[in-house]
């Protein structure tokens, strides 16, 4: 049999394997605590809206943009709380509100559902506070990434993201009695350098 006859099967092979996709890697990102800071928005009895954040944040992004898929895992240290407001800070640390003797931190696992034009957009994952679960949708408003960034030397990522909860389905339920609404604006600016 001819040398090329005989190989022709082996060639085939080659080049089909050659046509399947490369399969990416997923990557994770750790959370940059200098540059990540969940805040949020609640009602001070209708009179204004009080804003506050946390300053002690950790926790992973992992990233499949080939599969359009990923993962959050983000943990919030609730003593770490900042209305720019001592008594607020004292008080909201107090066990008739986010009592974090009892429940030092919170924390947010989820997925990412949703891509557009090839960043993330969506997550659906479940917020815990003072020991209660419940899901809460994070919508990422911009996604970008800088490979190298400049002053770190390796890939960061970055984006700003929102999502609204009530408090009282986590039992923070403090002055709700005295006509306060019960919801509240998360937003979250978040930074991320891809692990070693």
């Amino acid at each position: 049999m001819p040398l090329h006859r005989a190989l022709r099967p082996a060639l085939a092979i080659l080049a089909g394997a050659l046509a399947l996709p490369v399969l990416a890697t997923p990557v994770t990102y750790t959370l940059d605590s200098d540059h990540t800071y969940p805040s949020f928005e609640a009602d001070h009895g209708g009179l204004s809206t009080w804003r506050g954040k946390f300053n002690k944040t950790a926790g992973t992004v992992v990233l499949d943009r080939a599969a359009q898929q990923g993962t959050v895992d983000l943990v919030i240290q609730i003593d770490s709380i900042d209305f720019g407001h001592e008594e607020m800070n004292k008080h909201a640390k107090a066990a008739d509100m986010f009592d974090a003797a009892k429940y030092p931190v919170a924390s947010y696992k989820g997925r990412i559902s949703r891509f557009r034009n090839g960043a993330p957009a969506e997550v659906q994952g479940d917020l815990t506070l003072r020991g209660v679960s419940r899901p809460v949708e994070l919508k990422i408003e911009r996604f970008k990434c800088v490979d190298p960034h400049p002053m770190n030397k390796v890939e960061t990522c970055g984006a700003d993201v929102h999502g609204r909860f009530s408090r009282r389905d986590f039992g923070l339920n403090f002055a709700l009695d005295m006509g306060f609404s019960p919801e509240v604006l998360l937003r979250i600016q978040v930074e991320a350098l891809k692990a070693p």
